[in-house]
């Protein structure tokens, strides 16, 4: 049987299956259920600083401290309750708030920590460079102020991708989680009013983390956690041949349960061996822009032949597992 075993933020994780911040990482007993159902580690949902009222730029906003003590109780009940790792999630509105939050998530006995770098930057008066910074500098004094391994999930809005995974890196960023999703709101037309609508992803989503992770495997020295659109076993499979070390689901579970991770945890055993790979090691970055046979895929220069040739339609996740699996 296939190894599916693989490297992240330093961790040795049992397979590549990792289940995201959301719902089903809030309790125990989900939490024990993602477990016994082949999760290799599990991400807690956000512990979130309240936002100052001091105006000016800050990396997030939230309810209120109160969340502080209730993740950190969240975190000590998974640690005695599971045995797979136990990564902390943590979005900070000031930098002493961003590092206590990553000490005493530490302290709780987190495995990792999450750098949920979650902000819409809707003030006029901020460039885009000086976010940069603070995101830089914050996350500086977040990694060094703690021992655990540390990742940045970053949004896909940054100007120069690769600049800034380079600057992470520099930064001392253990890994990367990509990419983060700004839930927008909605507008009700019968009630005339601005409303949230959280909106599940869908294996479209997929496209955005396995370029960027495509791109930038073999050019820093980071581990890949991909994030948003694995709805199958065909997903995983992509995002492992371009690079990435992890990927992460929620929003299939939430749609059809945490069955389904056992389902993709077979199916990836039985790529494996009809394509004679007999680790996830072998795989990793095959089809990256380093090692891939056309690099210009990953980037426009193929824009127009891609949109002009009919084979280039999108297929759903089962329609283009079945291509990946030759059924």
């Amino acid at each position: 049987m296939a190894d599916l075993r693989t490297n992240y933020l330093g961790m040795q994780l049992k397979s590549p299956l990792v289940v995201s911040s959301g719902p089903l990482t809030r309790s125990l007993d989900s939490i024990q259920r993602l477990e016994n159902s082949g999760a290799a580690a599990v991400i807690l949902p956000s512990i979130f600083e309240a936002t100052p009222r001091t105006g000016g730029p800050v990396l997030c906003s939230s309810a209120g401290d109160a969340a502080l003590e209730e993740g950190l109780a969240r975190i000590r009940k998974a640690k005695a309750g599971v045995s797979i790792p136990v990564i902390a999630s943590i979005c900070g509105a000031t930098r002493a708030g961003w590092v206590l939050y990553a000490t005493e998530a530490e302290r709780a006995g987190a495995d990792a920590i999450e750098c949920n770098l979650y902000q819409v930057p809707s003030e006029l008066n901020v460039p885009g460079a000086d976010l940069e910074t603070i995101y830089l500098e914050t996350f500086r004094a977040v990694k060094s102020a703690v021992r655990v391994s540390v990742a940045a999930k970053l949004t896909p809005f940054f100007t120069s991708m690769s600049n800034i995974a380079t600057r992470f890196e520099i930064a001392g960023a253990n890994g990367l989680v990509l990419f983060n999703r700004f839930y927008q709101p909605d507008v009700n037309l019968e009630e005339l009013v601005v409303e949230p609508r959280v909106l599940l992803s869908t294996a479209h989503d997929l496209r955005l983390p396995l370029n960027w992770i495509g791109l930038l495997f073999g050019r820093v020295r980071l581990s890949f956690g991909a994030s948003g659109g694995v709805h199958s076993a065909a997903d995983v499979v992509k995002l492992l041949l371009v690079g990435a070390d992890v990927t992460m689901t929620c929003s299939l579970l939430l749609k059809e349960g945490i069955g389904q991770l056992r389902k993709m945890e077979a199916d990836l055993h039985r790529w494996m061996e009809q394509h004679e790979y007999a680790t996830v090691g072998q795989m990793r970055g095959v089809l990256s822009q380093l090692r891939c046979n056309d690099p210009t895929a990953f980037e426009r220069v193929q824009f127009m032949e891609a949109v002009g040739d009919a084979k280039n339609v999108v297929l759903t996740g089962r329609e283009a597992w079945r291509l990946l699996s030759g059924e």
